[in-house]
């Protein structure tokens, strides 16, 4: 069985939210700090197992750009200048399907090292 492929993405500035449709008929709305603080980048997810980088300040993020790459991924550019993840089609589907679950290990991660998700300065 091959991954779900997204049918529409739709990005909401105002809300800060990116919509991916699926061919399953499922439908995520993706708040976009939960896209940055999990971004697939090296920057982020380190180069190895358990050298993820913990991303504070994030809570105002916002997506300036969506890029397609090939057929699998799209690029996200957001407004701090992150732009180096590619969020393949399974990526964004993963986020979606366990959106709580990340939302509420981040969460715990914030607080565990007494960070907060608002910009600084």
């Amino acid at each position: 069985m091959s991954a779900p492929r997204p049918t529409d993405i739709v990005l909401h500035r105002a809300s800060h939210v990116l919509e991916v449709a699926f061919d399953t008929g499922e439908r995520f709305r993706l708040p976009c700090e939960l896209l940055r603080v999990y971004s697939p980048s090296a920057e982020v997810m380190g180069h190895g197992p358990g050298q993820r980088v913990l991303q504070v300040g994030k809570r105002h993020v916002n997506i300036r750009g969506i890029s397609p790459v090939g057929n699998y991924a799209v690029a996200l550019d957001f407004d701090d200048g992150h732009n180096t993840g590619l969020y393949s089609w399974q990526t964004l589907y993963d986020l979606g399907k366990h959106q709580e679950t990340y939302w509420q290990r981040y969460l715990d991660e914030m607080e565990k090292v007494g960070a907060s998700r608002e910009p600084v300065g």
